[in-house]
């Protein structure tokens, strides 16, 4: 598929149709095929100026631009050319002088690359830049003297230095002319190899006598539009009888030289012969042109006519040289020939490694084939000895494969695994197939980034938790740790209770764990005698996106402790039922009495019971069995020995500390059931009269306590009430009346001076008397009390009521505190007989 585009940009100046410009502007898309597309411009264009449209040209857009990141890669780093990637044109960055970059060779084209990522794309772009004619002819002198022997006959040729004009094909020199043309003509003589030069050629004969000198005028022109041109003056002056010039024996040389060739390497011997004699024979050799610095690369002998290296040589540089050279006489006639010079390639260079773009790092779940690097490697050599093979270690996962000329590509070529190798060296090796080869290498250092794609892992699935029962809440059980091979937030773990029902709770009423160090905490106190065990999960979660997760297993076991003491199941102690075991009188040694049963919930050596006779009414009759609470006789029963025997047993577990219960065993010595019915029939009597006689001295010693604590209440009270009044009354006295003192109108019924508790009466009292009120109401008995009435009568009323308030608190006040002192002698006397004697009874 081939696409041109022509643009062309035409300055009219004047009436005259489609005149040359300097700026003309041609653009040629030439060809785009598979990436590539070739323009065409002239050089010493303005920056900016537009030099193509790779969007239409390439069949891109400008968002396809943008997200690649796209730039421009030359080999050379130059910059002629831009990228405007918001138009998606290619424009002139800086100025092209295509005689600067170059000089003869044509045509003259800079070539690049466009580069695009994501996917990584490679586009060749070839910029053909056309000469214009923007440089006129010029000499290398100012002034050329020649001398001529008179004798010379027409036909006398007489070579002259070609002008020379940086421009190529057209724009170069097309013409010369000579004037004035009387005695010489000019001829432009065309060589073998296509290149061209001028020589003067005499026309009619000279003759010294009539003019010894001649000036002329030799102009160049140029084949541009408009048409430039350049001159030199050439004076001629006539000499008189060497009339054979030197002769070259080859018209032009031609030699081979390798580039690593020494200093001081004849290469060549040139000779020229002289038909004339004596000293007119004699030949000297030199350079009459020189062309691309060849003076400062080789020497001329001027009188063996040997050339040789003086320079150093590069084929890189310049593969072939032209070099004109002259042989003159003594007399001044001169011939000329070209040697031309070919300097053949050495594999001197090796190759050059160049990554022009690195994606690093790369995920380690890259699929293959992805594209990692995009590099140039380029042997300035040439033929086999630039021929690049490129190559990696077979054991990487990794490829290199090429693109385009000098453009390779490394991708991988396995799966990636970044926790079994987290980075590679990753050697590129270059190697030419000169003769020795050479070769280069070049190490990218490729890191992997991480995903998330391991889950975190415990040590164990199973873990196993030991914590005492009773436990403060808070307390640590264990840590959890799990690992997890990736990194980074990926490889950050936090933990989590599993939410599960445990009891019929959920599991975190019970336990929490700390989600950055994975501690299990128990939330609440634990009693082994109600759960011994508990199973919970816990969750351990990383920070990946998504994230992923595994469980481990906690068997929580709680430790027994030793919180409850023995309880025991017989003999039943009842309060309301007397019960005995009965021994016959006749038992031997041995016999067995009862069995003490009794049990500890709790576990291990905490419920490892042992039995101890604590009391017995004959210690010497019965023994308890320490492990099986076996109640025997320890001797014969005899008939001195009491009907009633009571035994006191303790049991005390094996804990730290131990704890005990006690029972009481009541025995009955004797043969028959009546006896022991009527024996412990008293008894029974006895222990229920003991029993009552124990709950009314505790009741007595309850209420001597109420009235002791009462009368100490009482006295206490009645301190602060009369030192509150007196203070009342001295605060209050200046104000009140004198009141006068009337003895109480009241009989005294019952020969103690005070009133029965049958009358009542209500006092309001304040610190003013006249404020104070007291009301009488009726008595329930007539008989209870006999009043004067008309007594009262005749007092006011104020005044009256005043008087009845001071005299009942004077007479409460009056009352003597230490008559009370004997009664709380006689109540703490009491006390302390009860105490005691409820101690020695229970």
């Amino acid at each position: 598929m081939t696409v041109v585009a022509m643009s062309v940009l035409c300055c009219v100046a004047g009436k005259k149709p489609f005149p040359w410009f300097p700026l003309v502007l041609c653009v040629c898309v030439a060809e785009m095929a598979l990436g590539q597309v070739r323009y065409s411009i002239p050089e010493e264009m303005t920056t900016g100026s537009v030099v193509g449209n790779i969007i239409q040209d390439l069949g891109l857009d400008v968002k396809r631009l943008k997200s690649g990141r796209a730039r421009i890669f030359t080999e050379d780093g130059s910059e002629y050319i831009g990228l405007n990637a918001e138009k998606g044109t290619l424009i002139v960055a800086k100025r092209i002088d295509r005689e600067d970059l170059c000089k003869q060779v044509s045509p003259c084209s800079l070539h690049f690359q466009i580069i695009l990522e994501n996917p990584m794309e490679l586009h060749r772009i070839d910029v053909e830049i056309t000469d214009i004619n923007d440089n006129a002819p010029f000499f290398p002198k100012k002034e050329y003297n020649f001398q001529v022997i008179e004798s010379a006959s027409p036909g006398a040729r007489y070579p002259l230095e070609s002008a020379r004009d940086p421009d190529v094909a057209q724009n170069t020199i097309q013409t010369y002319k000579l004037n004035p043309t009387e005695h010489f003509k000019l001829n432009v003589v065309s060589r073998p190899d296509g290149s061209k030069y001028i020589e003067m050629v005499l026309h009619t004969p000279l003759d010294r006598e009539k003019q010894e000198e001649h000036k002329l005028t030799l102009m160049a022109f140029d084949g541009g539009n408009p048409q430039k041109s350049g001159s030199v003056k050439i004076n001629v002056g006539v000499l008189d009888a060497n009339d054979n010039a030197p002769i070259f024996s080859q018209s032009a040389y031609r030699v081979t030289v390798p580039e690593n060739a020494s200093r001081g390497t004849v290469i060549l011997t040139v000779s020229a012969t002289d038909n004339d004699k004596g000293a007119n024979e004699e030949v000297v050799y030199s350079f009459s042109q020189h062309t691309d610095g060849a003076s400062s690369l080789f020497h001329m002998d001027p009188h063996t006519g040997e050339m040789t290296v003086i320079g150093v040589l590069d084929y890189e540089k310049a593969k072939h040289y032209e070099i004109d050279i002259k042989a003159t006489d003594k007399g001044g006639l001169t011939d000329t020939s070209k040697i031309l010079i070919e300097v053949t390639d050495l594999n001197d260079n090796a190759p050059v490694i160049s990554v022009i773009s690195l994606s690093n790092p790369i995920a380690e779940d890259s699929a293959p084939d992805t594209v990692i690097a995009m590099l140039n490697i380029k042997d300035v050599d040439s033929g086999k000895n630039g021929h690049v093979r490129c190559f990696i270690s077979p054991d990487l996962p990794f490829k290199i494969k090429s693109s385009s000329t000098n453009f390779y590509s490394l991708m991988s070529d396995d799966v990636l695994d970044r926790e079994t190798v987290s980075e590679y060296n990753i050697t590129i090796t270059a190697t030419d197939e000169g003769s020795p080869p050479y070769s280069t290498n070049k190490t990218i250092n490729l890191r992997l980034s991480d995903v998330n794609d391991h889950a975190p892992v415990f040590p164990q699935p199973f873990l196993t938790a030991f914590i005492p029962e009773n436990n403060s809440p808070g307390m640590s059980l264990l840590s959890v740790k799990a690992s997890d091979k990736d990194s980074g937030n990926n490889a950050r773990i936090s933990y989590f209770l599993e939410d599960s029902q445990l009891n019929g709770l959920s599991a975190s009423a019970y336990f929490s764990v700390n989600a950055e160090s994975g501690e299990i905490l128990a939330v609440r106190s634990f009693d082994y005698e109600q759960t011994k065990e508990f199973r919970i999960r816990v969750r351990a979660q990383d920070g990946g996106s998504p994230p992923l997760s595994s469980n481990v297993t906690v068997k929580v076991l709680i430790q027994d402790k030793n919180d409850n003491p023995p309880q025991v199941l017989y003999p039943v102690q009842t309060g309301g039922s007397m019960v005995a075991e009965m021994v016959p009188r006749s038992a031997d040694v041995g016999y067995l009495v009862t069995k003490v049963v009794a049990v500890d919930v709790d576990s291990g050596q905490n419920a490892w019971l042992s039995y101890k006779l604590q009391k017995a009414t004959d210690r010497a009759l019965f023994e308890v069995g320490l492990q099986n609470g076996e109640i025997r006789t320890i001797r014969q029963v005899t008939d001195k020995d009491a009907v009633k025997q009571r035994l006191s047993v303790i049991v005390e577990d094996n804990g730290q500390p131990s704890r005990s219960a006690t029972v009481i065993v009541n025995v009955a010595v004797a043969d028959s059931f009546p006896e022991v019915l009527s024996e412990f029939t008293d008894f029974a009597h006895d222990k229920e009269y003991n029993d009552k006689l124990t709950f009314y001295l505790v009741l007595a010693l309850a209420v001597v306590s109420f009235l002791f604590i009462t009368c100490l209440v009482v006295i206490i009270s009645v301190k602060i009430y009369r030192w509150r009044r007196e203070r009342l009354f001295y605060k209050s006295s200046g104000n009140l009346p004198v009141i006068p003192y009337y003895p109480p109108l009241y009989a005294d019924a019952g020969g103690t001076g005070t009133l029965k508790q049958a009358f009542s009466y209500e006092v309001y009292g304040t610190a003013d008397s006249r404020k104070s009120d007291m009301k009488c109401p009726r008595p329930f008995s007539q008989s209870t009390l006999s009043v004067d009435h008309s007594a009262t009568r005749t007092v006011p009323r104020h005044k009256t009521e005043s008087e009845n308030v001071l005299t009942e608190v004077r007479s409460a006040s009056s009352l003597p505190i230490q008559n009370l002192f004997p009664i709380l002698f006689v109540l703490r006397f009491c006390f302390f007989v009860m105490f005691n004697h409820c101690s020695l009874t229970i």
